[in-house]
């Protein structure tokens, strides 16, 4: 008799796991979230200058927010073994297991070669603390219409990048980041 209860036992449990294993197989994406992690790219090149760097946090995912004065942006975002200083090549330290290199095809600067972003620490552009995603937003130069961010991330994960119109001749540059897969 305990070994029939011992079999049904069996068979029960492994009834139970084919019934679960394919339902969790075609479970929804997170957050409805099928981004991927592959190179982004989109725009042109403008003479456009950035003006500011802001992020927020949401469910779903971190989002970084680049403001530019003007009615074009251009960019290239993509993960990275190292984000690298604009000119210089020297490598940017983030914090993070992933680094995510955004390169906004705008300039930091005005035509008079005046800056239009002057960050207060370049390694530091936001308080990360509290953010799911990210871990630090550094600076890393702006130099013939290119403007460098680096963006330490907790892994690597899943990102989307999208332009905004407006108001006014404003447009917005944003990259949000998954906070998993």
């Amino acid at each position: 008799m305990k070994r029939i209860k011992t079999w049904l036992a069996v068979l029960g449990l492994l009834a139970a796991f084919l019934i679960v294993a394919p339902a969790s197989a075609n479970a929804a994406p997170y957050c409805g979230i099928t981004w991927g992690s592959l190179a982004k790219g989109g725009g042109t090149l403008s003479p456009a200058p950035i003006t500011n760097v802001r992020a927020g946090r949401n469910s779903c995912f971190d989002r970084l927010v680049v403001d530019i004065k003007g009615p074009r942006a251009g960019y290239r975002v993509s993960y990275v073994s190292a984000v690298r200083g604009i000119g210089s090549g020297k490598v940017i330290p983030l914090r993070g297991a992933a680094d995510l290199q955004i390169t906004v095809l705008n300039p930091a600067y005005y035509s008079n070669g005046k800056a239009s972003y002057t960050p207060a620490n370049p390694n530091e552009l936001i308080n990360t603390a509290g953010y799911s995603t990210f871990r630090q937003v550094a600076y890393a130069g702006s130099f013939e219409n290119h403007t460098v961010i680096g963006l330490g991330v907790r892994s690597r994960l899943p990102f989307r990048v999208f332009t905004l119109s407006g108001p006014g001749n404003l447009t917005r540059l944003v990259i949000d980041v998954a906070h998993r897969w």
